[in-house]
């Protein structure tokens, strides 16, 4: 199949945002905890984290155009505080459970059955079934006029990963962390490393880590 800009604007809309929702591969599947000022609880999954700087460590994610309620990015602006949890194999269906439009007084942790984790005094939940965890801080929030999507982007102040989970040089290993990818808004994938490899030179051939 070979699709030109008219071809795609052609397609019918459900089957055009199935397909450009998935074509940019696998994605994380995060859950972003947040909670209002008066400390009411929200939680819904992402899969826009985008690597921004690792010192200061940056995140950033995309959130739609707020011409509908957006909770967590309401409650993001409120407090400047929220988390990101890695989705694992054993919260597949409680966390996408959490794209479900809720009303804003009802807690996703509650009706999906994950469980608040607050430490750190921090002003937003963790999520105690995943296994790696970050509190953030609100930095930026930018409006790309493109198509009025929020970029926010946030400093992580926290972090909590399991031991096993970490390599020698200090990386992160996901699969170790039983850590699901997540491609278009509902199909997650098993995590498996293929291979690492060595920091590329020009003057060196590329070489298996």
């Amino acid at each position: 199949m070979d699709l030109s800009h008219t071809d795609i604007d052609a397609l019918d809309k459900r089957r055009r945002a199935a397909l450009i929702n998935s074509i940019s591969g696998f994605k994380s599947a995060n859950l972003v905890g947040t909670a209002d000022a008066a400390g009411n609880t929200n939680l819904a999954i992402v899969s826009s984290v985008v690597h921004i700087g690792s010192h200061p460590p940056l995140l950033a994610l995309v959130f739609r155009p707020d011409t509908v309620e957006r909770h967590t990015l309401d409650n993001i602006r409120a407090t400047g505080a929220y988390t990101i949890n890695h989705v694992n194999h054993a919260m597949i269906e409680a966390a996408h459970q959490t794209a479900a439009r809720y009303p804003r007084e009802q807690s996703e942790f509650a009706a999906t059955g994950l469980t608040e984790l607050w430490e750190h005094k921090w002003l937003a939940p963790f999520v105690a079934e995943s296994q790696v965890r970050m509190a953030l801080t609100l930095v930026e929030e930018q409006v790309l006029t493109i198509n009025g999507t929020h970029l926010v982007i946030g400093e992580i102040r926290h972090l909590q990963v399991p031991e096993n989970a970490l390599t020698e040089d200090g990386a992160l290993d996901p699969a170790a962390a039983g850590t699901v990818a997540l491609a278009g808004l509902d199909s997650y994938y098993d995590t498996t490393l293929v291979q690492r490899m060595a920091y590329a030179k020009p003057d060196l051939p590329p070489r298996k880590r």
